[in-house]
């Protein structure tokens, strides 16, 4: 699929680091413009160097500074619209989310980092679709792709509780909203990864075999938009989630899950409490 066909511009949020700063790459060498928005001015503006490197004047790239976690919902469309306007947008990838640094029980969970979740994992996909879609939907055509998590489709996810709940939402959001706007020319979809080796997963201690690297999970993604509403698009993320839905009871997955996942808790205490011993006065502040 030509994803010019869509329009010539594309939305890429969390993109200066991870998943996202590959999928820029990634829709950049597909031939797309790119709105590119990110809380770090300095990494999104070595982002965009990178970019403009790499591709020189095949690109263009218009660049947002934004924290997706602080501003009220209203704020970030209205942003999102004025960035945009005149743009033919064709393609929005909403990748921003933020997990917990380590497995952790909900009432461990700082109010903080709870409501910065909240509101990056679910406000700014919701926001920054609401901000897109009318200008998809004047010339009936657009693809939206929302990135959840397989944690939001396991029959539990423990100790990353809120986290894998935000995912739910972001898979049936996308799911809803694809059958909303089919009709119309709107491929919406929502893609559900497993690992991939980004600093969200650095506390995960799994086989290095089983993650997938930003680079091959962004080319799989990319490749999979306009297809089904709901997808693991990185093929050995398929297999594995095929093996676990064929092999393991939900008794069985709860119980593998609690206890990887304690052990996560473990490891990222002793590594908090080592840095605290390494820089006391830091921490005191």
């Amino acid at each position: 699929m030509n994803l010019k066909d869509y329009g010539s511009w594309g939305i890429v949020t969390g993109s200066a680091q991870g998943i996202g700063k590959v999928l820029a790459f990634e829709l950049a060498s597909k031939g797309l413009n790119l709105v590119l928005i990110n809380k770090n001015h300095s990494a999104l503006e070595a982002t965009c160097n990178e970019i403009l490197e790499k591709f020189g004047g095949n690109v263009q790239i218009k660049s947002m500074v934004i924290d997706l976690a602080k501003l009220r919902g209203e704020e970030i469309a209205n942003a999102i619209e004025e960035e945009i306007k005149g743009l033919d947008v064709g393609v929005l990838i909403n990748n921003v989310g933020m997990a917990y640094p380590y497995a952790r029980f909900f009432h461990e969970v700082d109010l903080e980092l709870m409501e910065n979740i909240i509101k990056l994992n679910l406000g700014a996909a919701t926001w920054v679709t609401r901000a897109v879609l009318p200008g998809m939907l004047k010339k009936n055509k657009g693809a939206i792709v929302n990135i959840s998590s397989i944690s939001a489709h396991l029959p539990s996810f423990p100790l990353y509780s809120l986290y894998s709940a935000t995912k739910a939402y972001i898979s049936i959001f996308s799911r809803c909203i694809s059958l909303e706007y089919k009709q119309q020319g709107i491929d919406i979809q929502c893609q559900t990864p497993l690992f991939v080796a980004t600093r969200m997963t650095e506390h995960v201690s799994t086989s290095s075999w089983l993650m997938a690297s930003p680079e091959k999970f962004s080319k799989a993604s990319v490749r999979w938009i306009g297809y089904e509403p709901l997808c693991n698009p990185y093929w050995w993320h398929s297999v594995q989630w095929f093996i676990l839905c064929v092999a393991s009871l939900d008794v069985l997955l709860n119980a593998i899950n609690y206890r990887i996942c304690i052990q996560i808790r473990k490891r990222g205490q002793m590594e908090e409490a080592q840095i605290k011993k390494i820089h006391p006065q830091e921490n005191a502040l």
